[in-house]
Parts: C-alpha cells; sequence; structure tokens
C-alpha cells in the first residue's frame, strides 16, 4: 500500500512539475479567453493547485510544501538554463536564432514576479488548505479545495502583474490586467474541484481523506 501511494505521489510530483515548466515557457504568448486577454498559462497553470490540494489531502502539508519548494527549485533551473542556452552562440549554419532567443528570453523584473507570485500563492494554497481542514474537521473537500485556491489565485494574480507592471502600464489597465486574469482563474478554480475529488479518490481509495494531518 505504501508503495503504491509513493508511486502515486511521484505521479503527482511529475505533473505539478510539468504545469511549472510549461506555463514559465508559454507564458509569453497572449490568448482570447472569451471578452479577456490572458497569457495561454492560465490555462495550465491552475493545474499546480489542484495537485497541492490532493497532496495536501492524502499525504499532509509537509510534503505538499515540499513539493512547492521543488516547484520553485525547477523554474529557478530553468531560468539559469534558459539564460545559459540564449547567450550560448549559436551554430553558423542556425537560421533560427532570433526567434528562439525571443521565445527563451525574460526580463529580471518578469522573472522576479513570476517566482515572489509563485512562491506566496503556492505557500498560501497549502497553509489555507489545512486551515479550512481543521475548520470542517476533515469533512468538506469542496470548502478548503475552493477557499484556499481562491484566494491563492488572487494572490498569484496581483503580485505577479503588480511587480511585473506597475510604474509601466496606466493604473486603470493595472486593474483590468489583473481582473481579467483573476476571473479566468477564478473559474477555473470551481471547475477543479470534481477532479480534485476524483484525485483524491485515485490516490487514497477513498473521496475524502478525513484525517486532519
Amino acid at each position: 500500500m505504501t508503495e503504491r501511494l509513493n508511486e502515486k505521489l511521484i505521479t503527482l510530483t511529475s505533473i505539478f512539475i510539468f504545469a511549472i515548466v510549461a506555463s514559465n515557457v508559454t507564458a509569453s504568448k497572449l490568448v482570447n479567453l472569451g471578452p479577456f486577454i490572458v497569457p495561454v498559462a492560465v490555462l495550465c497553470y491552475p493545474v499546480t493547485f489542484a495537485i497541492t490540494d490532493i497532496v495536501s489531502e492524502v499525504y499532509g502539508r509537509k510534503i505538499a510544501q515540499r513539493i512547492v519548494w521543488a516547484g520553485f527549485f525547477v523554474s529557478l533551473l530553468l531560468v539559469l538554463y534558459s539564460r545559459i542556452v540564449v547567450v550560448y552562440p549559436p551554430a553558423s549554419f542556425f537560421k533560427d536564432n532570433e526567434a528562439f532567443i525571443k521565445v527563451f528570453s525574460s526580463t529580471p523584473r518578469i522573472v522576479l514576479a513570476s517566482m515572489i507570485a509563485y512562491v506566496a500563492s503556492q505557500t498560501h494554497d497549502v497553509w489555507a488548505f489545512h486551515v479550512w481542514k481543521r475548520l470542517t474537521k476533515g469533512k468538506h473537500l469542496w470548502v478548503r479545495n475552493n477557499f484556499s485556491t481562491i484566494v491563492s489565485q488572487f494572490i498569484d494574480t496581483c503580485l505577479f502583474i503588480v511587480v511585473a507592471f506597475v510604474n509601466t502600464v496606466p493604473g486603470d489597465v493595472l486593474l483590468r490586467m489583473i481582473f481579467s486574469q483573476y476571473i479566468v482563474k477564478f473559474i477555473i478554480a470551481l471547475i477543479d474541484t470534481p477532479f480534485v475529488y476524483l484525485g483524491v479518490k485515485l490516490v487514497s481509495g477513498k473521496w475524502v481523506v478525513s484525517e486532519i494531518n
């Protein structure tokens, strides 16, 4: 049983790391979602909150927080490696270096904003999940899943946009950017609840893990 749980934890961690890397690589592309213009990463990044909620429910707060720090470490490695491959001279016959640089180059301010928002929002998500778990006495998984994620997504959105864009765009534009991204993330956070229940069931064999860990 323990071996199977460990295998499932590795799978969850792998999905989490994939979502972090994919979000970082695709964040520069903007897309339309209804009336909103958002980075395409908004479709992938919310997966990380669902994963930490599943891990928190089944394995506990300490393991979930370790996964958060693992994601931060991988993001840092991606930033460093991206910098190396951008500045390393291309082969003489390689004709797409400018496009390559455009995709993998990020301004220090954007990187800083991303890192700050990630650590703050993910750490809050893990902490808030267990606060709500204690308050609900291990019942009502949907409460801790939604309340922790909705607030965490708001923290992530505000920190990233403010740190990345304050004093570079007008204040009203900054507020519209926050509103647009958060509305999309809010909707996705509500949609992910059945998948969190399903994930907990697939990993632990129970729909809700009632022990308060």
